[in-house]
Formats: C-alpha cells, sequence, structure tokens
C-alpha cells in the first residue's frame, strides 16, 4: 500500500498582462500591464494525477490567434509554452499519459486550452457546461475554442444535485480514487460554471474557478477593483445567480473559513502565497 501523503501542486498555466493595472488589481498605474494568473490544480492520488482545469495548452502558446484577436489584443496573454500545464508535469518528473482525470471549472478559452495536450484523460464537468460550448450561442462563441476539443476528449458529464457540503449542492466524482474531490455548481459566469472542493487533512480547498475574480469579493466587507467588476459583469451568462453565488461564497468564508480555503483562478497574489509556501499536502 503506497502510504506517501498525496501532494496538491499549485500552479500557473498561463499569464495574461492586460493593461490598467490599478482598474484590474487595486494597484500600478492607469496603463501599466496588470499581471492576472490562470491558478490550476495538480493532484498526486494513488491512481495518476488528476489536473483541476488546464489554463492555456501548447497549441495555445504556437498560435495564439487561435484565442481570437479580441482576447489576445485585449487580455494579453504572454505566450509560454513554459507555462503550460503539460511542460510543467513534465519538469515535475511525470508523463502527460500519468493525468488520468482532467476536472474543468468551466470550458472557457483560458481553463480549457490544455486539454489537447492530455488526450487519455477522461474530463469532467457539469451537463450543462458541456452542452452550452458545444451549442453556444451568438453571445457564447467567442468564449469556446473548438480547436479546445476537436482532438475528442473522454467527456465525463455530472449532473447537479447531490449531497449536501456547507449549504451547496455538491457531485462526488472519482468514487474510486483515494482523492475526495466534489464538483459544487457555482453557475453564472457560464451556464454550467463549477467550482471544485478537494479535501484536505486539516480542511476543505475550493477552487471557485470565476466565480470571482479578486480575492476581496470573499472578504468581508466584499471589495473589487472596478475593472474587474466590469469584465466580470461583460463575460456573465447570468449575473444574478453570479452575484448571488458571489455573496454565498463570502458567507462560506466569513462563517466556515476555518474549515473551507477558498481560492479562484485569476488572483495573483492568492497563487503567490501557495507558491511560496511549497507543496499543499492533502
Amino acid at each position: 500500500m503506497n502510504t506517501a501523503p498525496r501532494v496538491i501542486h499549485h500552479i500557473n498555466c498561463g499569464t495574461m498582462c492586460p493593461r490598467g493595472a490599478r482598474m484590474l488589481t487595486g494597484e500600478g498605474g492607469l496603463l501599466a500591464s496588470a499581471r492576472l494568473v490562470c491558478h490550476c490544480l495538480l493532484i498526486e492520488g494513488a491512481e495518476g494525477l488528476v489536473l483541476v482545469d488546464t489554463g492555456f495548452g501548447l497549441a495555445d502558446t504556437q498560435n495564439p490567434r487561435q484565442l481570437g484577436i479580441p482576447f489576445t489584443t485585449v487580455v494579453r496573454p504572454r505566450a509560454d509554452s513554459a507555462e503550460t500545464a503539460i511542460s510543467q508535469i513534465r519538469e515535475l518528473g511525470f508523463e502527460p499519459s500519468d493525468v488520468r482525470n482532467i476536472v474543468t471549472t468551466h470550458l472557457d478559452l483560458d481553463h480549457a486550452g490544455g486539454l489537447p495536450d492530455f488526450p487519455e484523460a477522461e474530463v469532467h464537468l457539469l451537463g450543462s457546461e458541456l452542452d452550452a460550448a458545444m451549442n453556444p450561442g451568438w453571445r457564447e462563441r467567442a468564449r469556446y475554442i473548438a480547436a479546445h476539443w476537436a482532438h475528442g476528449p473522454r467527456w465525463s458529464r455530472h449532473e447537479a444535485g447531490g449531497d449536501e457540503w456547507f449549504g451547496f449542492e455538491s457531485v462526488r466524482i472519482l468514487p474510486d480514487s483515494d482523492a475526495e474531490i466534489l464538483l459544487i455548481p457555482l453557475n453564472g459566469h457560464t451556464v454550467g460554471h463549477t467550482g471544485v472542493a478537494v479535501k484536505r487533512s486539516d480542511r476543505w480547498l475550493l477552487h471557485c474557478g470565476d466565480a470571482y475574480f479578486h480575492r476581496g469579493e470573499v472578504e468581508t466587507p466584499a471589495h473589487c477593483p472596478a475593472g474587474l467588476r466590469a469584465f466580470q459583469a461583460l463575460n456573465q451568462a447570468d449575473g444574478e445567480t453570479r452575484r448571488q453565488n458571489s455573496e454565498r461564497l463570502r458567507e462560506l468564508a466569513h462563517r466556515r473559513g476555518d474549515e473551507v480555503e477558498l481560492i479562484c483562478s485569476h488572483d495573483a497574489p492568492t497563487l503567490d502565497r501557495f507558491l511560496s509556501a511549497g507543496v499543499d499536502l492533502m
């Protein structure tokens, strides 16, 4: 029996440098470049590796134009192949085939770009998100990039409505795994957006994806730079539901912070804190 402690690696799978640092992060000049990240998780389990979100993939760094000119012009992603999940996994001494499962918070281009780099992995997501990405309306077409699933991923769709988890719905995935991982539906940013909860020895880690963008949104009192508030409003599928879920997450952090730690995808200081602390033991 493998008695080695399970590990969660916090990795940045894509840096974005849009103009307007003060409006987007609350610091820096009005025209200075901000630093946003793609905070992903790599979980070492007895049955192989689990990747939570993928950030950008190798093909995105080799051909950024496939992400769309509006996105690359405004968001200004750094085309750095060393930041891709596949490169970092190899740097850690693993092979891409060791990634047996990928859990996506949603299928936006900056969260699912690395799917083609792991064609053998099973990809877990809410069924409503898969349906939205496969048949996007005109407002959604820019966020979903068909090239990211042209290889034919092994989709594993899950439906909302499982056991209660701190007042939220939850869906248990990987029931045969030694890692306890749950989908926590957090619709609003996209139709089928979900958080991903990972059980650790001391308290849960909840990756909230894009349910919020700035760490201040789940602090009490809540606060967020004006530029990020505007960006979220422009990119939401359901604004009322998104705001409701953001408030529920703030309440969770406020009342149950000793049991659950929240992170989101794009807040660089949050990622930096985990990177400075080293690996996260489960």
